[in-house]
């Protein structure tokens, strides 16, 4: 067998569907992991480019850190989803967003998925530079009456909320009161002395067959116009190294299930350090439909989470998580206690979460539930 790691007998047909893969592509490389309740059912991986204890930046699956970390607010009584963000923020309020509620900030309604001009990597990678200029900048469409992808803005906005509810950093935040006391192998800037188990994200490959020519809406090019330059966001150590909430995080599979489950389930026989009703909140679909960025008919949001869809259907109607541009995939679904992470080395053509990610664990909730 291929497949190294811990499956649960349950999980047995699983296993079998994983190794045929590696058999399959030699150069496939991924680290999968499932909790059940808490506790570990899922610890493998395989292929040349990721290992036991390797770790790697699964772009946006990043923003679970953001959703999580305003959900723990929200549980101590320091955030209100329906309060105005200009409460905790005031210059926010610039320019017509006065009316603008954490709510529709934190589900891609609020217009800001690109300030005035271009956002630069300095200011992106800068824990309130482009926070100012987007406060500073009118939203491209009136806030509430439409939502569009706030690919690395959220994180970015996101971090400054949460500075002006507790004067530390998101990243400060999450990794004094999340990823230390719960031991997840998730972070928000990777510390020096994980940087040997580091792998890079491979480019993926195109199919000579596949010739379709892929639109964005008219904001696109605009809004992801500042990934553009200087800054790989997977692969810069410049990046790796400060963490973007939005999209440059770096951990392991492992990790990224321990964080979803101790927020909803528990890990190891303790409690979750969310609630019921913060978890029901945060996971509660906020908007779907037409995505005002990338051109697409069918994408849901929860509060910064994804929710399931058409092309996301990676569990029951209360999951929530997050994929990543690369093929990565992070969610917990409350009503199967399932948590699922994949992480992979070079994803699958063109993009976006890879479906053999999504129906593992699609599966695995059904197998466990």
């Amino acid at each position: 067998m291929l497949l190294e790691g811990t499956v649960d007998d349950r999980l047995t047909g699983i296993a079998e569907r994983l190794d045929s893969w590696l058999a399959a592509d030699p150069d496939l490389s991924f680290q999968v992991a499932a909790r059940h309740r808490g506790e570990v059912v899922l610890d493998a991986w395989g292929g040349p480019h990721l290992g036991r204890d390797s770790v790697i930046v699964p772009y946006s699956v990043t923003k679970n850190t953001i959703g999580l970390a305003v959900g723990l607010l929200i549980e101590r009584g320091e955030l209100d989803l329906d309060e105005r963000v200009a409460t905790y923020w005031p210059e926010f309020a610039a320019k017509g967003k006065g009316a603008v509620t954490v709510r529709q900030l934190l589900s891609h309604q609020a217009g800001l998925p690109q300030a005035d001009t271009v956002l630069t990597w300095d200011e992106l990678l800068d824990h309130h530079a482009a926070a100012d200029r987007l406060a500073a900048s009118r939203p491209f469409w009136h806030p509430g009456s439409a939502f569009g992808y706030h690919a690395i803005t959220i994180g970015s906005l996101g971090d400054e909320l949460v500075f002006r509810v507790t004067g530390r950093t998101l990243h400060e935040f999450y990794e004094q009161e999340i990823r230390a006391p719960h031991e997840v192998d998730f972070y928000l800037g990777l510390p020096p002395e994980h940087e040997d188990r580091r792998a890079d994200v491979l480019p993926m490959i195109q199919p000579v067959s596949d010739t379709l020519v892929r639109s964005y809406s008219a904001l696109g090019p605009l809004v992801f116009g500042s990934m553009a330059g200087d800054v790989d966001l997977g692969n810069s150590p410049r990046s790796w190294r400060y963490g973007h909430p939005a999209g440059s995080g770096a951990g392991s599979a492992r990790g990224l299930a321990r964080l979803m489950a101790a927020a909803v389930t528990g890990v190891d026989g303790g409690q979750p350090f969310l609630s019921a009703d913060t978890v029901e909140q945060i996971g509660q679909q906020q908007i779907r439909g037409y995505d005002e960025v990338l051109h697409q008919h069918d994408r849901a949001h929860a509060i910064v989470f994804q929710k399931p869809s058409q092309q996301l259907s990676f569990g029951g109607p209360r999951s929530f998580g997050h994929d990543g541009a690369a093929g990565a995939l992070a969610c917990v679904d409350p009503d199967s206690g399932v948590s699922f992470a994949w992480t992979i080395a070079r994803g699958p053509w063109p993009g976006g979460a890879d479906p053999r990610a999504v129906a593992l664990a699609a599966d695995i909730g059904r197998l466990l539930n």
